[in-house]
């Protein structure tokens, strides 16, 4: 069996909300949550999280397909530059199966995906205060009203959850 740890970026939504729904999942030992840059033309620094999972329990096209679950995949929305909808890649390899995943799941939604597969270049973590900040914050107001539900979409549609 392979243990090996790998990691990917993900940015989408609000970094609390990506960071919770990834800490959630079966497979994943470690999600790191603050700020991705990529190359131009997107090169400054959007919310994301890195997801360090173990490729034994889970694979990069189940997170894939979490990811695009989990945020609004198909929203070219005003906010885009603060929440980029990417999967960011370390090695080519994972780029190769990103774009070969965001191709086999395009169809499963009724708009066009806009999530890009970007090269990782740079990461700030956030600040102490604001990690883990589902798991320190459960009932308050924003994670009731915005990481409650893609929770129960991860219970409800994913083998791998964790609870």
């Amino acid at each position: 069996m392979d243990n090996t740890i790998d990691k990917i970026g993900f940015g989408g939504g609000c970094h609390w909300c990506t960071e919770a729904v990834f800490q959630s999942v079966k497979g994943v030992e470690k999600v790191e949550q603050g700020w991705i840059k990529s190359k131009y033309p997107n090169h400054s620094f959007s919310e994301a999280v890195i997801v360090h999972y173990n490729k034994s329990i889970i694979s990069l096209k189940e997170l894939i397909y979490i990811h695009l679950n989990t945020h609004s995949a198909t929203s070219q929305h005003s906010m885009r530059s603060k929440y980029r909808s990417a999967i960011y890649y370390f090695h080519e390899t994972d780029k190769r199966t990103a774009d070969q995943c965001l191709n086999e799941l395009k169809n499963e939604f009724n708009q066009e995906l806009i999530t890009k597969t970007l090269e990782f270049i740079e990461f700030k973590l956030n600040k102490d205060d604001y990690l883990n900040y589902f798991q320190n914050n459960p009932d308050k107001p924003f994670c009731k009203t915005y990481i409650h539900p893609k929770l129960n979409w991860l219970k409800q549609n994913s083998s791998i959850s964790e609870s």
